[in-house]
């Protein structure tokens, strides 16, 4: 869970224009379209080559380099969601060419339960393209 201080404030909102969101949104929901196809070979178009994809929350891992995540999203086959949707996105940049999105995510996986997870993803420009260079998975359970 997003502790007070990781959230967006609306004044944190503005610092994008238009179009930069609209990319980012984009490259955001190319994520499950890529991965829910098992097209893994298109993956550059959603990560930088430096990519790290932590996981460890949800008890996976921490994955550094495209290379590397493309080898663990293949290697998970029938145990992988069937589908990825991404909802409640907030988006944030700062002057230094790097944006922030926050969003929620549901998985519906193979045995039919739904899962709930929040992402927390660092994007930055790759060859005049906004990708996710740095991306943390956490999962949403109920309070105990």
């Amino acid at each position: 869970m997003l502790s007070q201080s990781e959230t967006h404030h609306p004044d944190e909102l503005s610092t994008l224009r238009a179009d930069d969101r609209f990319a980012i949104g984009d490259v955001l929901s190319l994520h499950g379209y890529i991965f829910d196809a098992d097209e893994l070979d298109r993956i550059e178009e959603i990560f930088t080559p430096e990519v790290v994809y932590d996981m460890s929350a949800v008890g996976i891992g921490v994955f550094e380099g495209i290379e590397t995540v493309r080898r663990a999203a293949a290697s998970m086959g029938d145990r992988g969601p069937l589908a990825h949707h991404i909802t409640n996105v907030l988006i944030s940049g700062n002057e230094h060419g790097v944006a922030t999105a926050q969003s929620k995510g549901l998985m519906l996986m193979r045995d039919g339960t739904l899962e709930s997870v929040t992402h927390l993803d660092t994007l930055r420009r790759h060859d005049g393209q906004w990708r996710i260079s740095h991306r943390i998975i956490t999962p949403i359970r109920a309070k105990q």
